[in-house]
Formats: C-alpha cells, structure tokens, sequence
C-alpha cells in the first residue's frame, strides 16, 4: 500500500481516486498513489510547520547529525533502493546505483551546514556600531518530484532544507512513489523528529494545493519546462519563494580534433542512458567540418549496439516511462521522417525477450533534419539523438543558441581555445567540455538558463543554502554608558 507520512505517522489516504504505478517494463502493477485531497495537503503542511517552530531552534550542529546517520542508511541500504528505483522508473540497475550515488553526495555536502549557514560580521561600520547578518530557517518548503529520478531529485533540495531548520513537506511523482515511501523509514529511523518531514503523494491537483498553501514560503520544482512555468507563476502569485527546474534540448558539438574512440561511448551514454530520460541526456549532435566522415558512423554503431530490455537484466537500456510516453516518442520521430529526416538508426519497434508489455524503444538517430521543424526545438525525452552538420564552431555555438532551452551543451575537441570559446559563448547553465552529461557535484549548483529554469537560486550546493534560509541584517550598537553598571 502507497500511503502518506503525516505528523510522524504512516498514513492510509482518504482519496478517493487513484493513480495506477506500472512496472514500465512489464507493466505489472506495483501499487496505487492515492490522489491525496485538500484535507490531507492541509494536515501535512501543518504538521511540517509545527514542528518548524521547534527544529528551528535545534542547533545546527545537532540537526546535521541526523544527516550522518542517513548517509550510512542510504550506503547499506544502497542495493534494495536501487532495485526500487529500476523496478518503478525502468533504468538499469547500474544507472540506479549511480543516481543513489549522487543523493549520498548531496547528503554529504548538507552536512557541512555549521560552516554554510555561517554569517558575516563588520565591527566599527560607524563609531561604535557593529553591522552583521544571520541566516535563519524560512518555514515551511515545499519539494516536487518528478518520475525521472524518484531517488536523486528530491535530494537536491531535502538535506538541505532539513539542515537550515526548515519543515518539509516532499510530492513524488504519482508515477514512482515507492522510493520516498522507502527513504522516509529511514529518515525516521535516524533519529529526525517525525513530523519535521512529511510525505504527500498525489498529482498536479495536489502540487497545486501544496503550493497555495499558505503555510508554504518556498517550492522547489523539477518537470517539463511548461510545468516549471506554471509552477513558477502559481507560487510567484502566491508570495512564494520558488526554483523550478524545466526541460532541456542538450546540444553536443564535436569539432574535428575530438577523439572519436573516446568521445563515443560517451555522447551514446548521455543520448541513451536512462532511456534519453533525463534533463541532461544529449538529443542534438552538431558535427563540425571534417568531424562528420568518421563520428557519423561511429555513433550509428554505438546505438545499434546498445543493448535494451529490463534494467533488473544485464543490459545498457531500460525502458520508458509510461506508455503514453512511449506514443509521444514514436509520433514525434514519425513527425520527424515526414519533416524530411532520415532513420538511420530506427529503434521504434523492437523485439525485447519478455518485455511484450513493456514501454520499449530502442536508441534511435534521425539524420537530415531540417532546423525549421519543430521536433528540432521540442524536448523529445526519449532514447531519441538528431544529428546536425555544421561547417564552422561559430555556427555551431550559433545552433545552441537559437533553442529556447539552456540547460546543458557540450563540446569535444583537443583545442583549449575552442573550449574557451564555448563555455564563454553557449548560452546555457551547465557546459561540458569532452564530457557527454555535464551534472555539477552537489557543492556547485545545478545551473539551467532560459526556458531550462525559472527562478534566482538553484539546487544543490551553497545556492540551496541561500535558497532555504532567510539572510538577517542586524546593526548593533552598545553606548558605553549603558553597560557602566555591570
């Protein structure tokens, strides 16, 4: 049974419609989410601020304990979550013990919250007068998850918001709710107060009601660029504090100096690893000059070759998500041909042994895609990767730039100018230089940039210390001859 954890207890919901979760592989059921109604967004968000009011006061060396305990939980632990994770969202058992990997990570930094959430101090600003700032818990936040990654994405925001002394109130997405339900027993078991985190699942109706609360100061939100949209304008509305991570179209550029042997393998895992479902997946190759004779071929390799099928077996890709997502897919790839691309590699309809009724597709390449078509500007999310020739980097950069998205673009070359150039140039919040998936460590931000974000402060690092704390300025002054008495 799916159920919420609300004011320290696991709770049966009183919905009364329900979201079916499916085995994306074999389509066996694995649950219900329960549609949580009003009452019981209420009765979360309650308890979070509740026990705001008291966590806020624990010190903050006392509260990044609890941090310490989750590590080593989610270390033995490591091996049951990742088969949750690919048995609810499809990705390969490997590709989950890496996601896990990166919410240790972030575990790891939250707990040097006793020197982030430090202040500043400047004594003497005017005769006698001492001028410092504070930063203190905000109240309330909000977390919003989407189904790609049911067990990294709410770690972007999680530890943090618990180590600055906040209440947190996590929505997973309706599509993967058992890693939460498994994250929070051990959150409780590591000695957080119960009710400092509290569970909700539900779907959009739900994140709306979270998000008008008006117990709620701040959300953080990760989905499709025309969700993070609505959501940012819903909590802006609101009076809310708010980052919302939206989608991406990942460019990739390959100058002819690049090494094919190696840069390969790399841009076939960021176009098809997690199934092409991941904010960071490669979906554009732009190849410069000369470096279309030998990295054309080499990638229909690669993705011809990429093994498919259930991620529990001994294979490189999982599959999608939702069999409307994997409809979505194909019917933009056919939107595609009829724009005048060709298949080089057509993955469309494979023969998976035993997964019949899965949501398969294997990598596929379009070539000869004109620009002027719109899957060339629409976030396909899928195991899906165009290829683009250009003549010159200037071009090249000129094609990143025109998207409408900005969340990632690499480049591969051997030229420290060119990459100059390119991190200089590229108009987007995180570059990659001879890398395929350029995902910042938990001490930088998760960066994105036009249509990839919408808010001032970002996930992850010192960007989610700022993000859920309130910075105070205080300006002192103590005449002396207040003080002669003592």
């Amino acid at each position: 049974m799916i159920r919420n954890f609300i004011a320290g207890e696991w709770r049966a919901s009183t919905a009364n419609q329900f979201f079916p979760v499916l085995n994306p592989a074999t389509a066996e059921p694995l649950g219900q989410t329960p549609i949580s109604p009003a009452s019981e967004v209420d009765e979360a968000v309650n308890s979070a601020h509740s026990a705001y009011e008291r966590w806020r006061r624990v010190p903050v060396g006392d509260r990044v304990q609890v941090l310490h305990k989750l590590k080593a939980r989610l270390e033995s632990d490591l091996e049951d979550l990742a088969r949750t994770i690919t048995v609810e969202c499809g990705k390969t058992l490997a590709e989950s013990r890496g996601e896990l990997r990166r919410a240790i990570e972030n575990v790891e930094v939250a707990a040097g919250m006793p020197m982030l959430m430090q202040g500043n101090f400047s004594e003497d600003i005017a005769s006698g007068i001492d001028e410092f700032s504070i930063r203190q818990p905000l109240g309330v936040c909000a977390i919003i998850a989407p189904f790609n990654f049911p067990g990294m994405i709410p770690f972007w925001f999680l530890p943090y918001a618990i180590a600055c002394g906040n209440g947190v109130v996590v929505k997973p997405s309706e599509r993967v709710p058992l890693t939460m339900q498994k994250v929070f027993t051990l959150l409780t078991e590591c000695g957080l107060p119960a009710d400092v985190v509290n569970l909700l699942n539900g779907d959009r109706h739900t994140s709306e009601l979270l998000i008008s609360h008006p117990l709620v100061r701040a959300v953080s939100f990760v989905g499709s660029s025309a969700g993070a949209r609505a959501v940012y304008a819903l909590a802006g509305a609101h009076g809310k504090r708010v980052q919302c991570q939206g989608g991406a179209k990942n460019p990739i550029v390959v100058l002819p100096d690049a090494d094919i042997d190696n840069a390969t393998p790399v841009i076939a895992d960021s176009a098809f690893g997690c199934a092409g479902q991941r904010c960071l997946a490669a979906s554009m190759a732009i190849l410069v000059g000369d470096a279309r004779k030998g990295f054309g071929d080499s990638l229909r390799q690669a993705a011809a070759q990429r093994t498919t099928g259930n991620g529990l077996d001994e294979v490189q890709m999982g599959p999608v998500i939702s069999p409307e997502s994997r409809n979505r897919i194909l019917s933009l790839v056919d939107r595609a041909v009829s724009d005048g691309a060709r298949l080089t590699v057509d993955g469309r309809y494979p023969q998976i042994a035993g997964g019949e009724l899965g949501n398969f597709i294997r990598p596929t390449i379009l070539e000869g895609l004109p620009l002027a078509s719109d899957v060339t500007r629409t976030e396909i999310f899928g195991p899906v990767l165009s290829l683009h020739e250009v003549d010159t980097v200037d071009e090249a950069i000129a094609l990143v730039n025109t998207g409408s998205y900005g969340n990632m673009a690499c480049l591969f070359t051997r030229s420290g100018d060119a990459a100059r150039k390119f991190r200089s140039e590229a108009e987007v919040g995180n570059v990659g230089i001879n890398v395929g998936v350029a995902a910042p460590m938990a001490f930088f931000p998760f960066s994105g940039a036009r249509e990839s974000f919408f808010g001032d402060l970002h996930g992850q690092g010192r960007d989610a210390v700022r993000f859920f704390t309130q910075e105070k300025v205080v300006v002192e002054r103590w005449p002396k001859d207040w003080t002669r008495q003592f």
